[in-house]
C-alpha cells in the first residue's frame, strides 16, 4: 500500500455525501433492480433468470425433437395465435421471476456459500413450482402439465446449484480486488467477523484493521475511532463494521465521519451477549430481531386438520346419539338443551362454549350462594354433589357426554380436541400472573389433567399440568391423552 502524507490528503477534500431522492423507479421496481443493487442483479439474479429460461427451452427442444412437443401440454392451445417458442417462453419468465423473487426475499442472494444455499434454493425452486402448477389448474390445462414443472423444478435446482459451484471455484482461481474493510470493536464478535472474512476469500472481502478505544494497539488493532477519516483514506477502504456497545454520541460521530467519508456502513449490535437473527421494518424503523421463536408449523397444521377430521366425524357417527340426549334433557327439566356461556380461550380471548345442560335454569345465579361449599382450592369452583345438578345431567357427566356439543367449538378453531380446559370467566377473573401461561395455546375438549388428576382439587396441581403440557406439546402427547381419555371416559369418572 501506498503511503499518503498528511499534506497529501489536505489536497483532497472529502466530498459532501451523495442525496438521492426517491423516484418513481424505487416504488414500482423489485428490490433486485433498484440503483442500490445492480451488482447483485447482475452477478446473480440475471444468470439465474437465463439459466431457468434456458432450462425451459431446453425441455421444449427434446420434447420437439423426440415426440413432436411436451405431450399434449404446452402446445395444445397456444393462446391469442402465439408461437409455441413464445409460449414456452412465457412459462419460463414466469418460473424464472417467481424463483429469483421468493429466493431474494429468503437471503438466497445474500448468501455467498454455495453449500449454505442449497436448502434456500430447493425452497424457493418448489414453492415457485406450486404456485406455477396452481395456476395451470386454474386455467384448465392437462394434469401432465405439472409434471412436466416438476421435471423443470428438478432441472433448475440442479444447474443452479451447479452454476454456483462453478462461480465459487472461478472466485477462488481468479479472486477479483478485493473490498477493504475497517471493524470499529476489535471485541469477541468483531474478531469473529475478520476471521469469517479472511475465512471466505470468495465474497470479495479483506480486514484492513480494527479500530477500538480501549484495546491496546497491535494484533490487528491499527488506531483509534478519532483516527477513521486518515486510516480510512489510507487504507483505502470501502466498508465499515460497527460493532458492540457504543457511547451514542460517539456511535453517531462515527456514522457521520463515515457517510462523509462514503463508506458502506454495517452495524451489529451486541446486545447483551445476544446474537440478531434478522432485521424487521415496523413504520420504516429498522427493529434489529436478537431471538424469534421457532414455531413446529407442520405439527400445527397436522394439529387442526386432525382436529377438524376427528371433530367431523364424531358429530356424524354420533348425531342420533346427540339428537336423543336432547330429547332427555327436554324431558328431565324445564329449560334449553344446550348451556352456552362464554369461556377465556387463547389469549385470554373469550368464546361462546356449547355444553349439553346439565343443571337446573339458573344454575349460574346459585353458583354465589354455594362458594363456601367449594371443593377446589383457589380458583375454580366444582362440588360433588352440586344441588344444581339434574338427573339426565349427573349421567351426562359421569361419562363427560354433557361436552360433546363443544366439538362445534372445535370445528369453529374456538377449541382443540386436546389442550387446557376453557374456564368460566369468573374463574379466570380470579388468575394470577402466573396463571395465565395455560392460555398461550387454544384450549381443548380434552387435557393432560383430565386423565391424569381428574380429582384432585389442587388449583396449582391443574396449572401445573397444563403447563407441563405446554412445554412437552407433540402430536404423540396428543395422541396419547386422546386415547387415555376414552378409558377415563369408559370408567365414568366424571363429577
Amino acid at each position: 500500500m501506498r503511503a499518503t502524507s498528511e499534506s497529501q490528503l489536505e489536497q483532497f477534500p472529502e466530498l459532501p455525501p451523495t442525496q438521492i431522492p426517491a423516484s418513481a423507479f424505487d416504488l414500482v421496481l423489485p428490490k433486485p433492480l433498484l440503483s442500490g443493487s445492480q451488482k447483485t442483479w447482475s452477478r446473480y439474479v440475471a444468470p439465474d433468470l437465463a439459466i431457468i429460461c434456458l432450462n425451459w427451452l431446453l425441455l421444449g427442444a427434446v420434447a420437439l425433437a423426440f415426440f413432436g412437443g411436451l405431450p399434449g401440454m404446452l402446445f395444445l392451445s397456444p393462446v391469442s395465435g402465439s408461437s409455441p417458442g413464445s409460449y414456452l417462453l412465457g412459462i419460463a419468465t414466469l418460473h424464472g421471476a417467481l424463483i429469483t423473487l421468493l429466493g431474494y426475499t429468503e437471503g438466497l442472494y445474500e448468501t455467498p456459500n454455495a453449500s449454505q444455499q442449497i436448502p434456500i434454493l430447493a425452497k424457493s425452486v418448489l414453492w415457485a413450482t406450486l404456485v406455477l402448477c396452481v395456476g395451470f389448474e386454474l386455467q384448465g390445462f392437462p394434469a401432465s402439465l405439472d409434471f412436466i414443472a416438476g421435471m423443470a423444478a428438478v432441472l433448475h435446482f440442479s444447474t443452479l446449484y451447479g452454476w454456483r459451484k462453478i462461480e465459487l471455484k472461478r472466485r477462488l482461481v481468479t479472486p477479483r480486488e478485493p473490498r477493504n474493510v475497517l471493524v470499529v470493536g476489535a471485541g469477541e464478535i468483531g474478531r469473529r467477523i475478520a476471521r469469517h472474512v479472511e475465512n471466505h476469500p470468495e465474497e470479495g472481502r479483506s480486514i484492513y484493521g480494527f479500530l477500538d478505544d480501549e484495546a491496546p494497539l497491535g494484533n490487528g488493532v491499527i488506531g483509534r475511532s478519532r483516527d477513521l477519516a486518515r486510516l480510512a483514506r489510507t487504507g483505502f477502504i470501502d466498508d465499515l463494521i460497527l460493532v458492540g456497545r457504543h457511547d451514542h454520541a460517539l456511535t453517531k460521530t462515527i456514522l457521520a465521519e463515515a457517510r462523509r467519508l462514503r463508506l458502506d456502513v454495517e452495524i451489529v449490535p451486541e446486545l447483551f451477549g445476544q446474537a440478531v437473527s434478522g432485521i424487521n421494518r415496523v413504520a420504516n424503523v429498522p427493529i434489529l430481531c436478537v431471538h424469534r421463536e421457532r414455531l413446529p408449523w407442520a405439527a400445527l397444521v397436522i394439529k387442526r386438520f386432525a382436529d377438524v377430521t376427528g371433530a367431523t366425524a364424531v358429530l356424524l357417527a354420533l348425531s342420533p346419539v346427540l339428537a336423543f340426549i336432547s330429547l332427555l334433557i327436554k324431558l328431565d327439566s324445564k329449560g334449553p338443551v344446550l348451556y352456552v356461556a362464554p369461556r377465556a380461550g387463547r389469549k385470554g380471548r373469550l368464546f361462546r362454549c356449547y355444553k349439553f345442560r346439565t343443571m337446573v335454569s339458573n344454575a349460574d345465579a346459585l353458583k354465589q350462594s354455594l362458594r363456601s361449599r367449594n371443593e377446589r382450592s383457589t380458583v375454580l369452583f366444582k362440588m360433588a354433589a352440586d344441588p344444581r345438578v339434574t338427573r339426565v345431567g349427573a349421567v351426562l357427566r359421569r361419562y363427560s357426554l354433557d361436552e360433546l356439543p363443544q366439538l362445534w367449538n372445535v370445528l369453529k378453531g374456538e377449541m382443540s380436541l386436546v389442550g387446557p380446559r376453557p374456564h368460566p370467566v369468573d374463574d379466570f377473573a380470579a388468575y394470577q400472573l402466573q396463571h395465565l401461561a395455560r392460555l398461550d395455546v387454544t384450549p381443548g375438549l380434552t387435557g393432560l389433567w383430565q386423565v391424569t388428576a381428574r380429582r384432585d382439587p389442587s388449583f396449582e396441581r391443574s396449572i401445573d399440568l397444563d403447563r407441563e403440557y405446554i412445554r412437552a406439546w407433540s402430536l404423540r402427547l396428543d395422541l396419547r391423552i386422546v386415547l387415555k381419555t376414552f378409558a377415563v371416559v369408559l370408567r365414568g369418572s366424571g363429577q
